[in-house]
């Protein structure tokens, strides 16, 4: 094939194709490029780009849920360090509130109760804390209602006494507080 008859294929392409890619190759090197899924006009490399590129994206959202899960893993690692410590900080709670006011037992509470609070100012670094107040609004998420009682002073649906304290790690409840609910009588 003369130069001059390739020139006229190649404007003939170009004429039946003007918004294609001009490629200045001879139809034995368009076809070799073809074949071998490099040549720019064609669907199969398009494809393999489409491919590519969604094989990407794919790995870009991998690294980022795999970023996720580390770092909720990192956040709740303690939790069940913390549950287990848990009954005893409810017994050094037990033991103040079971004291009385003897004189005798005034300075072992003093040092159980300055131990209680040091206990829960650590546990509150790391990120825990102590939910189920009296008074508060009664809420499911972090409350278990284990009965109710009616107290004139309280409104209802209110926390009236709790019977154990519940905790919350970095706002996931680690153990509901378990309460009582005031009710106000039927009128």
């Amino acid at each position: 094939m003369s130069e001059n008859e390739k020139s006229k294929d190649q404007q003939a392409a170009a004429a039946a194709n003007p918004e294609g890619p001009k490629v200045d190759l001879s139809e034995e090197e368009l076809a070799a490029l073809c074949k071998a899924h490099v040549c720019p006009s064609c669907a199969v490399m398009a494809e393999a780009e489409d491919i590519k590129l969604r094989a990407l994206a794919d790995n870009e959202n991998f690294k980022r849920r795999i970023q996720r899960e580390t770092d909720e893993v990192r956040k709740y690692a303690t939790e069940s360090v913390l549950a287990d410590l848990l009954p005893v900080l409810d017994n050094l709670g037990l033991a103040i509130e079971h004291a009385g006011s003897d004189a005798a037992c005034k300075n072992i509470v003093l040092g159980v109760d300055m131990t209680r609070k040091m206990f829960l100012d650590t546990l509150k670094k790391h990120g825990l804390e102590c939910v189920g107040a009296c008074g508060e609004a009664f809420d499911p998420n972090v409350h278990e209602a284990i009965g109710t009682v009616c107290e004139e002073g309280r409104s209802e649906g209110c926390v009236a006494k709790v019977a154990q304290a519940g905790y919350v790690l970095k706002g996931r409840v680690i153990r509901p507080a378990k309460v009582l609910v005031n009710k106000l009588p039927d009128a």
